[in-house]
């Protein structure tokens, strides 16, 4: 920018000097020295390399992808190598269960002291007979109408037990 105001600057001081002079040159022409300088030419500009964010996020992204197929890399070896120790230690507990479990003869039993079942030292357990009476508090209000029907205990006392009614049957039977 610099040049091109010198170069004006050289313009304007000439024609003002030629100005006060009254001197023109061939018709208004101006003078060969009088004529404007032409700027020096400017350097080729190189282009920046332009870092788009598309290309930074594809080589993070193949890293990554890089050491994702490492890992799974390392799993896979890691499982084959645990199945594999888990093969050998089932065959050796396969050979030690041989070695172990050689069929043997069992014992003979002792003739000479015969078996005797001793009696049990718990109390036998006492039947209960079971209840074939409704309590009132459980009853369902039309049934409650049918045992207020009945006159009271005396009624209830005259139901037959379940051991009545199986001696009952017997009899219809004729089994007794």
């Amino acid at each position: 920018m610099e040049p091109l105001k010198e170069a004006r600057n050289r313009v304007e001081g000439s024609s003002s000097s030629d100005n006060n002079n009254g001197r023109t040159s061939g018709g208004g022409r101006r003078s060969p020295t009088n004529c404007l300088i032409k700027p020096p030419v400017k350097k080729n500009t190189i282009p920046i390399d332009l870092k788009l964010h598309n290309d930074i996020r594809a080589v993070e992204r193949a890293r990554f992808a890089h050491q994702v197929a490492e890992k799974r890399r390392l799993i896979k070896q890691y499982k084959m190598e645990r199945e594999r120790q888990q093969k050998l230690e089932e065959q050796e507990e396969i050979k030690r269960l041989r070695k172990e479990l050689i069929p043997k003869a069992q014992l003979m039993p002792y003739f000479d002291r015969p078996f005797v079942p001793r009696r049990s030292e718990k109390q036998p357990t006492v039947p209960r007979e079971p209840k074939f009476c409704i309590p009132r508090h459980k009853t369902i209000r039309c049934c409650r109408m049918s045992c207020n029907d009945m006159s009271g205990p005396s009624q209830l006392q005259h139901l037959p037990s379940s051991v009545e009614k199986t001696e009952a049957l017997y009899k219809n039977r004729g089994l007794q």
